[in-house]
């Protein structure tokens, strides 16, 4: 039995897709949503060339986890930010961060990574938190705790 493993990206989601090849056997494809370090959600992001379990040492969905549910309330948006800058958003690293997005998205985080153009992190769903990233850029503002 071959194992060809296919990632995708579909609309910013990275998306794994398993194809078995045996000649005994005709398998159709099964699209597999996991990676080495385990299952990652629809609708996750990940910095740009670290797609599921591709993380520094020390830094990835094992590390730096939050240790509660975050606040109940939302937080009211600054105005007037133009961009996000590393170094503004780093002080706010395993501390609750409320993050909105140049879509419309807003969710509170807790951020375990801060590099040049990305960020990775949890994010909360409403009910647990999974493992995320995102460019900087996509971050229109956030307030952190």
């Amino acid at each position: 039995m071959v194992l060809h493993r296919l990632y995708q990206v579909h609309q910013g989601v990275i998306v794994m897709q398993d194809n078995y090849q045996d000649h005994n056997i005709d398998r159709q494809p099964q699209t597999t949503i996991g990676g080495i370090f385990g299952p990652f959600q629809p609708g996750q992001f990940f910095p740009p060339g670290q797609g599921p379990g591709f993380f520094p040492p020390g830094q990835g969905p094992g590390a730096g986890q939050p240790p509660g549910r975050p606040p109940a309330f939302v937080p009211q948006q600054a105005t007037g930010v133009f961009a996000v800058d590393p170094g503004g958003i780093r002080r706010c690293m395993f501390r609750y961060v409320y993050i909105w997005l140049d879509n419309g998205q807003q969710f509170w985080a807790w951020l375990v990574f801060v590099g040049r153009n990305s960020v990775a992190g949890w994010r909360w769903i409403g009910f647990r938190w999974v493992w995320f990233g995102i460019d900087l850029n996509r971050i229109t503002s956030f307030f952190c705790l």
